[in-house]
């Protein structure tokens, strides 16, 4: 039996699955201000009265990291960058705490100046003295040459607590984004520590030494271990856990919408012929752009739980949360609220739904029956409208799937796929209003937790070959290799192949699920007067995004 775990903002969702369908599922209040007690609190309700020998893998879908950046509470960390001459790193500064210094290695992986040992001490001494435990170094090109990177880290050991080097986090070759990247991955790192630390504890407790796994941005998961190095990559988790609970269920040869509705969100996202499309560079995050690969989503603060307000006659949903809908106790009137005065709710106090509602009928001078179907309806037509934007934002650039780039093709949804709590009431509404085709995703209420249950482990590796200077690099792997002057470009194939498998077995991948593909294969040759010298090869191969094969039967039996 497999678990799948995912935190929204409303609820958290919790599945145990089985070769033969759902075992049991169960959905427990997030507290924000506690994710862990949520997260353990699901983990144990999910597992009373079960065999801990049953339970084989389980893969959380957690919104920990993104929600502690975009509140601002990470701690401050110590940026420390080396870029050399032709630009200045102050340029893509990212914290209070970043110092450019002295040293660089040039597109090839040479070195061109060295490191000045004594700045990276004064440094040190003055990020100590701020009381910084964790520390980022960024070369701009690592991904070539670690070797800096790798001297920094010498020079400040046994100092701080913990340091991300920028070759490490990705093998591209963007310098701005590898910054940001490691930036975002030291920020993140002690909340992400703590997060796996409670699991495991929790968990051992129990008597369950099960192998975990964390849903990342590009719909793949990689074992919790390995995750504490790489805590960035679980930002932006959720929308990922939503494509893939709907991915396995939507139309062949043609392109359908996907709307998560939540109790704060709506998660958007497009599928072609049953496929994600991709970020292709990374997501962006306030306003920092990164190399953390990501399915492409959009997300809007309209969901079940948004606040109404009527600002200069006109209705407002959102973009806040003020806890739960009023027919549920809460203070504010919702969404949720009006679907219970339309009579499709069959729970909470439908009385008090009446009474939020109508000092909003009196703003906008019609009955609460009346106000309530049109800030519903508001809702609806809004996020319709949104997600059009977000087609037009996707057809105005080339289109990458996480498969491949879409050379010239033009996204045309037809069919909308709706989960979520409220899905059903929505998806009646936005066929009513639209031209779409509107389904709801099966078993729409946990669809993304059995979405980050069936997500297959992913991972990429880049391969950079120079036979002038005899040297064959994957920093990003702690791989380097002399090389003869004949080596080609199938042998570098070849190696990429077996670091990447290496790489996804040891990341939790099972061996039968490893499809591999190249995402980038380049050589180029090198001329000095008229000869040519050398030859420079870059290799990337990834497993794609994809559901774990021992499972599929359960699909069937869930749309069924």
């Amino acid at each position: 039996m497999i678990i799948g775990l995912d935190v929204g903002g409303t609820h958290t969702d919790v599945v145990l699955l089985d070769k033969q369908g759902i075992v049991k599922e169960i959905k427990v209040h997030t507290d924000a201000t506690n994710l862990f007690k949520t997260v353990l609190d699901g983990l144990e309700k999910i597992t009373s009265d079960i065999n801990p020998k049953d339970i084989k893998r389980i893969v959380l879908s957690t919104t920990l990291t993104t929600n502690s950046i975009i509140q601002g509470k990470t701690p401050e960390v110590g940026m420390i960058v080396s870029s050399g001459p032709g630009i200045d790193p102050m340029l893509f500064q990212t914290n209070k705490q970043f110092y450019p210094v002295a040293g660089s290695i040039d597109h090839r992986g040479r070195r061109i100046e060295k490191i000045d040992h004594d700045e990276i001490q004064s440094i040190g001494r003055k990020l100590k003295k701020e009381g910084v435990l964790h520390v980022g170094i960024v070369g701009k090109f690592s991904a070539r040459n670690p070797s800096h990177e790798l001297e920094i880290r010498r020079i400040l050991r046994n100092q701080f607590d913990e340091f991300f080097l920028g070759h490490r986090v990705s093998g591209n070759l963007n310098f701005q984004r590898r910054i940001a990247t490691t930036f975002f991955n030291a920020a993140v790192f002690p909340i992400h520590k703590r997060f796996y630390l409670a699991v495991r504890r929790s968990l051992d407790q129990q008597g369950m030494n099960i192998p975990i796994q964390i849903l990342k941005a590009d719909g793949g998961t990689m074992n919790f271990e390995s995750s504490i190095g790489f805590p960035g990559q679980t930002i932006f988790s959720g929308p990922a856990a939503s494509i893939m609970g709907a991915m396995a269920f939507s139309p062949k040869e043609e392109d359908a919408l996907i709307f998560d509705i939540g109790g704060t969100t709506t998660d958007m996202a497009i599928l072609i012929n049953q496929v994600p499309l991709l970020d292709p560079l990374g997501i962006e995050l306030g306003g920092y752009k990164t190399l953390i690969r990501s399915l492409k989503s959009k997300s809007l603060g309209i969901g079940g739980d948004s606040v109404i307000r009527i600002i200069n006659g006109q209705i407002q949903v959102g973009p806040d949360r003020e806890g739960f809908a009023m027919v549920y106790g809460g203070n504010q009137p919702t969404p949720t609220d009006a679907l219970a005065i339309m009579g499709k709710l069959e729970d909470g106090d439908t009385e008090k739904a009446f009474q939020g509602f109508e000092t909003i009928a009196s703003e906008l001078g019609v009955p609460v029956e009346k106000a309530a179907y049109m800030v519903f309806d508001h809702a609806c037509r809004k996020i319709l409208m949104e997600a059009e934007k977000m087609v037009a934002e996707i057809n105005s650039k080339p289109v990458y799937t996480v498969h491949e780039l879409q050379e010239g093709y033009q996204v045309k949804p037809k069919k909308i796929m709706v989960l979520g709590g409220p899905a059903p009431y929505f998806a009646e509404h936005f066929e009513k209003i639209s031209d779409y085709k509107v389904t709801l995703v099966p078993r729409w209420k946990v669809a993304n937790a059995i979405g980050a249950a069936l997500a297959r482990t992913t991972c990429e590796v880049t391969l950079f070959a120079d036979t002038e200077r005899g040297i064959l690099t994957s920093p990003e792997e702690k791989y380097k290799k002399n090389i003869s002057a004949d080596f080609t470009r199938e042998k570098a194939i070849k190696i990429a192949y077996d670091l990447l498998k290496h790489k996804a077995v040891e990341t939790g991948a099972d061996s039968e699920d490893l499809e591999i593909e190249l995402l980038e294969d380049q050589q180029f040759n090198m001329v000095r007067g008229f000869h040519t010298t050398g030859k420079n090869i870059r290799i990337k191969a990834q497993v794609k995004p994809g559901l774990i094969h021992r499972y599929q039967s359960i699909l069937k039996k869930l749309s069924d």
